[in-house]
């Protein structure tokens, strides 16, 4: 960690594009000298405070145009905090430590605050044979090796050719029924109806920097690399990041009813570094055609990764968007949405046939050139930083800085 190069975190030091996450900014830095979480903003390799003008990240996401608000804050001459290395480089080292009211220096938060944390699942044809893997085969190779074969040469290897809920995959649904390997996660994969779950409360997510959190008694867990998107109250995509939807393979394994236990843990929702919100120079387009990096090392010298291509993506962003908010519901504070990951690292770690799961101490770097870098830190839930800064605290917060 003392070692770990920043210079990828956003690129080009976030020029070229319109950037805001939140950090933590202690009394001594905070201009009316309150410790508290603030919106910020880069340029010129440097980090402002937009709070004045966006006392929420929500509150940015749900103005009329953010981009243009973000820029408007900065030419208004919004106070500046430090360096983008400065912050990075303290994120780093403070963000896996004490309680964040105790630091002494600025550090980055994930940039949801008040919006819903929900979530994708089964979007890609990796995802789908590994989730179906799990419900069917229980740990026994071969009857894993016969699922994924049933699966590819019904499918194919892209997912994004088959379009869900088309009158093909209800011929195709009636296949692998006969085969026997239907499942709850082929239903969602190519049924008309996607999965969208919640993964985390407001407020609980962590950022840049941060340890994720697996428990103790799972022996099956692993990261998902995904892009996520920010989403207005009125259903408008506005901008997109990074995310690491950690995931309890052996606890989704047993049961779907564990979903939560699975998903919603202390840590388990890493989302930034920061927002890249639509402009001239970043487009929705552009996050269909990222292809997502995740590189893992371990203490025990083990490196392996993988890479999405959100081009095989079965539902567009905009599908997905529409089917987690709309008429029958509604996120009056936004959402940020994960879209989903092809990729769940497989490779053999401690035994031939047991596939990867994480070890304490694991690196996890999520990047793609248009977006950055997150990386974390993967420890115990009941080892990292406890969750004890909500809702209440920020209103608290909001109400002595007005004062």
């Amino acid at each position: 960690m003392t070692h770990y190069d920043t210079s990828n975190a956003l690129p080009a030091g976030g020029e070229g594009g319109t950037w805001a996450g939140r950090a933590w900014l202690p009394a001594s830095t905070a201009a009316n000298g309150i410790a508290g979480p603030r919106v910020i903003s880069v340029r010129d390799g440097e980090v402002y405070d937009l709070g004045d003008s966006f006392p929420t990240f929500s509150g940015l996401v749900n103005s009329d145009d953010p981009a243009g608000g973000i820029r408007a804050a900065l030419a208004r001459g919004a106070r500046r905090i430090g360096s983008v290395a400065e912050l990075l480089t303290n994120s780093l080292h403070y963000n896996r430590a004490a309680r964040l009211a105790h630091e002494s220096k600025p550090v980055l938060l994930a940039p949801n605050d008040l919006l819903a944390t929900k979530a994708c699942g089964v979007t890609f044809i990796k995802s789908l044979l590994e989730r179906v893997v799990e419900e069917k085969a229980r740990g026994d190779a071969e009857t894993a090796a016969q699922v994924r074969r049933i699966i590819l040469e019904s499918l194919g290897e892209d997912l994004s050719q088959v379009k869900p809920g088309s009158p093909e995959t209800v011929e195709l649904k009636k296949r692998l029924i006969a085969e026997g390997v239907w499942s709850q996660y082929l239903e969602v994969g190519i049924g008309p109806d996607a999965e969208v779950f919640t993964k985390a409360q407001p407020m609980a997510s962590v950022g840049y920097g941060a340890q994720v959190g697996i428990l103790p008694r799972s022996n099956w867990n692993n990261p998902e690399p995904e892009i996520v998107l920010a989403i207005s109250c009125r259903g408008e995509i506005v901008g997109a990041t990074l995310g690491n939807d950690v995931n309890l393979r052996d606890f989704e394994g047993r049961s779907a009813l564990l979903l939560g236990e699975a998903k919603d843990q202390n840590g388990s929702c890493a989302i930034g570094p920061m927002v890249r919100f639509f402009d001239g120079s970043f487009r929705l387009e552009d996050v269909e055609n990222c292809e997502v990096s995740l590189r893992i090392t371990g203490e025990d010298g083990v490196t392996t990764g993988g890479a999405n291509r959100m081009a095989e993506i079965s539902r567009s962003p905009r599908e997905l968007a529409a089917q987690a908010i709309g008429k029958h519901h509604q996120y009056p504070d936004g959402l940020v949405l994960f879209l989903g990951t092809m990729f769940a690292p497989t490779t053999d770690r401690d035994a031939p046939g047991q596939g990867f799961t994480h070890h304490i101490g694991d690196c996890v770097e999520i990047s793609t050139p248009q977006l950055g870098t997150l990386v974390n830190w993967v420890n115990h839930t009941d080892k990292i930083p406890k969750w004890d800064y909500g809702i209440g605290d920020m209103i608290q917060f909001l109400m002595q800085s007005r004062s």
